[in-house]
């Protein structure tokens, strides 16, 4: 670790506030040392991972991480602050801050030595000499292992740095060389009675990877000891995994998921009591979490094959959400896998109209007549590949949104569901309501007490073949034909809007689309609009339109202003303004999200107005579009393109006034200076 950590990296007097700050002054140390090549990239990065999951841990430690392609080697910060800063952990502020920055392709190397470093944080003796220190050198030779707890401050000889790292991280490597392996065995010293102890396999895995990963094992393994219990622990962190010994997990009496990530190959645990809980209790809880899986043992408590497979969704969030955040996430599940369908398949579409003419769709099928020197024939052939593509569009909805509630076993009766929904036209509607219905199913499926005998064909035939009768017969018999009514009345609502109406429904969608810029409110807003065009009608089209149109409108905008007002932008965000102008034109909102991170209380509402005005014009204006896709460079495609431009333009230069306008406002105040403190303290208090 010689290389991730010196004495200028160090900082014993940390003076900051807030958990912002604190990342701040640190990440500065590693621009100044080069190891960060864009600070403010960086810290957005940084404030990303935060919002997965608070990284304050018990104990008084704060060690905010991610994975950043702003940064160019791995490299550990280290701050103490007298006075604490608050970092989410329930025992109260941290004052030992650790600020962990890897590469995007960081090598399997560098994250064993951090999850080793993140291993040495549970040990007492470590974290209370580096309270105790007063030299920085000294206090980076402690965090690289070139010195022990306990001893005295004494200058480190530079040229032979690693052998002390590896002996270091020796307790690591023994498990994992060169990626991290699973943890040993931890066995409590002389069993009681001689009989054989009890045992508990335990998967640890977090969002990034790197550090709470390796500290819940440890925990873990450390409470593990201390109640006479064997613990075997799999660490699925950034660097990948080496599963347990089958062996291992066939004699275990219990199984602990401590995880913010699903699990990998889950299935493997199955028939076992199980306790399954975030990662933050396996660093926090340990001991209670070994007394609850005995507990559970004692009872008899087992998890079924199909329970304990894992859902994608329904287990990856914090333990306690509530049902309707739960929702969202299966709903965006379904969203997410949809979305390149539609990209593909409705781009396709959009070039054999634009080669072909739209009397394309009516051209035989290519299987049958295909003439390799008419371009008429090349637009056919496009225009079906993309309607094909396109067609998955309702099942591939249908059966994510059931593999986000039920994993794999949810996939065939969703698929089944999205099927009939397209076959009795309740289109995408009918996908949401198929999908739905056959996760629930799956899920009461998955709960029944099953013979041991059955266990093993439920996932693969008795599951898919009950529940995709069941939705069947739900969607052609019972609750189809009333959503496919319900779909034709939407559809034509959208057929007859016109005047006041249609501007107002432009408003809205423009205003969801720039509300979180890419977000669940931003999804909601583009996937109504992708529905319509499966069974495409002027009024669906026109809604399109608006939708991308006013999607563009807040990277344009922060682009426009940055050329504009540049003293009022940092240095990173004008060099992010010249990369916001392709995004905004490609129909990428999420080109605007390093502004709106910055400062969200003046970006945010002013990309929602431009976009609002956005959307009104371009349904004034009865632009219509049947791409789902491509910004400006679908353009010969839209209905009353040079009125679509007009838009955009109208509604990019409202966003980029009003942001002129409020940070004008805020910067009466301050100096203006370029990378003033106080203008920086009132962006970060903003």
């Amino acid at each position: 670790m010689s290389d991730m950590i010196t004495a200028d990296l160090v900082d014993l007097d940390l003076a900051a506030n807030t958990k912002e700050e604190a990342a701040r002054s640190l990440a500065e140390r590693m621009v100044t040392l080069g190891r960060v090549t864009d600070l403010e990239g960086f810290l957005a990065d940084v404030a990303a991972r935060e919002a997965q999951m608070p990284t304050g841990l018990d104990g008084g430690i704060g060690i905010p991480h991610c994975r950043s392609a702003h940064v160019t080697e791995p490299t550990l910060a280290f701050g103490r602050a007298a006075h604490g800063i608050d970092f989410g952990a329930p025992d109260g502020p941290a004052d030992l801050i650790f600020l962990i920055a890897a590469p995007a392709g960081a090598d399997d190397a560098h994250l064993t030595i951090l999850s080793s470093l993140a291993r040495r944080l549970m040990d007492a003796q470590f974290t209370a000499a580096l309270r105790g220190t007063a030299d920085a050198p000294h206090a980076a030779a402690l965090i690289r292992g070139d010195a022990e707890p306990g001893t005295e401050p004494a200058a480190q000889p530079s040229e032979e740095p690693a052998q002390p790292s590896a002996e270091a991280s020796a307790p690591s490597t023994e498990e994992s060389a060169p990626a991290p392996e699973p943890a040993a065995v931890a066995t409590a010293a002389g069993e009681e009675g001689g009989g054989a102890p009890f045992r508990i396999v335990a998967v640890t895995s977090c969002p990034t990877g790197i550090a709470h990963t390796y500290m819940a094992a440890e925990s873990l393994e450390q409470a593990g000891r201390d109640a006479g219990v064997e613990v075997a622990v799999e660490t699925q962190g950034s660097a990948g995994f080496t599963r347990l010994d089958p062996a291992v997990v066939a004699a275990a009496d219990g199984v602990i998921f401590a995880h913010d990530v699903p699990v990998r190959e889950k299935e493997r645990f199955a028939g076992k009591p199980t306790v399954d809980v975030g990662v933050k209790a396996g660093i926090n809880r340990a001991a209670e979490l070994i007394a609850e899986v005995r507990g559970k043992a004692e009872r008899g408590e087992t998890t079924a094959p199909a329970a304990s497979a894992g859902t994608p969704v329904d287990r990856a969030g914090e333990p306690g959400e509530g049902y309707g955040t739960k929702l969202r996430k299966w709903l965006m599940s379904g969203v997410s896998y949809m979305v390149p369908f539609v990209a593909a398949g409705g781009l396709l579409i959009a070039l054999g109209f634009a080669i072909g003419g739209w009397e394309i769709n009516k051209a035989p099928s290519v299987a049958e007549h295909f003439a390799w020197g008419q371009v008429d024939s090349w637009a056919a052939l496009l225009f079906q590949i993309g309607a094909l593509a396109f067609g998955f569009l309702v099942p591939v909805l249908a059966g994510y949104i059931a593999y986000g509630m039920a994993d794999r076993p949810g996939l065939v009766p969703g698929f089944v569901g999205g099927a009939v929904a397209l076959t009795i036209n309740a289109g995408f509607l009918g996908g949401l309501a198929a999908g739905l219905i056959a996760g629930g199913l799956v899920m009461a499926i998955q709960r029944l007490r099953i013979p041991p005998v059955l266990r093993g064909i439920m996932p693969v035939v008795v599951i898919p073949l009950v529940a995709s009768a069941v939705v069947g017969f739900l969607m052609f018999l019972v609750i189809g034909k009333p959503i496919a009514e319900l779909q034709k009345a939407l559809t034509d609502w959208l057929s007859g809007l016109t005047g006041a109406n249609a501007i107002l429904l432009g408003m809205i969608l423009g205003l969801m689309m720039c509300f979180d810029l890419g977000g669940p409110v931003n999804k909601v807003a583009y996937t109504f609009a992708v529905g319509g065009l499966a069974s495409p009608n002027e009024g669906s089209l026109k809604v399109m339109a608006a939708v991308m149109a006013a999607g563009m409108v807040p990277p344009l905008a922060m682009a426009l202003a940055t050329a504009v007002r540049g003293r009022l932008f940092t240095k990173a965000e004008r060099e992010n303004g010249k990369a916001a102008w392709v995004l905004g034109a490609s129909f990428i909102s999420e080109g605007a999200i390093p502004f709106a991170a910055a400062d969200p209380l003046r970006v945010i509402p002013s990309a929602m107005v431009g976009g609002a005005v956005t959307g009104a014009l371009s349904m004034a204006f009865e632009c219509t579009l049947r791409a789902p896709h491509g910004g400006i460079f679908v353009v010969p495609l839209i209905g009353n393109p040079f009125l679509y431009l007009l838009a955009i333009v109208v509604g990019t230069a409202v966003s980029a006034a009003l942001v002129i306008l409020l940070k004008s406002a805020r910067r009466t105040a301050t100096p203006e200076t370029e990378g003033a403190e106080p203008a920086r303290k009132v962006a970060v208090a903003a």
